[in-house]
């Protein structure tokens, strides 16, 4: 009789056992309250009205899981494992990490610089030669390494 594989019995459970289907989702529920902490920090953002100001966090938030996605199949294209998250290794959360420091440093910079979509608050530390807010790059450090943590939790080896 054949083993099933952890693909196999993930296959069958369907797509609450996919790792993309999770890390979407925990990216987006850990970064959704994140938006909303540091609206103090945008320079136009507290004198938002409520509801476009729970439009744009939210909005922020799926960009958030867009951009964990992309950082996942990064990792996953690399070490060419879908399943790196389920016995991740500092490589792959360092990896997963950097994606999403470089892309959200090309997303603020293109956003405040070119776009000017959005513009910081005085009062928000900017880091020097890149000019990306402290907020938004400490967002991409902290994250997701508790990202990988939950997805591991949620569906990882038993």
């Amino acid at each position: 009789m054949a083993r099933n594989t952890p693909s196999d019995t993930r296959r069958r459970r369907g797509v609450l056992e996919l790792p993309e289907f999770n890390v979407a989702l925990f990216a987006w529920l850990l970064n959704y309250p994140w938006e909303f902490l540091q609206v103090p920090f945008f320079r136009d953002m507290p004198t938002a009205d409520h509801w476009q100001a729970i439009v744009f966090c939210t909005r922020a938030a799926g960009g958030d899981a867009l951009i964990a996605l992309f950082a996942f199949w990064v990792v996953a294209l690399v070490w060419n494992n879908r399943d790196w998250v389920l016995r991740p290794h500092s490589g792959h959360v360092a990896a997963f990490v950097l994606v999403g420091v470089v892309v959200t440093v090309g997303f603020e910079w293109h956003a405040t610089v070119i776009a000017e979509r959005w513009a910081y608050a005085s009062h928000m530390p900017v880091v020097p030669v890149i000019g990306t807010g402290l907020s938004p790059l400490l967002q991409w450090i902290v994250l997701p390494p508790l990202v990988v943590w939950l997805v591991r939790r949620q569906i990882g080896p038993r």
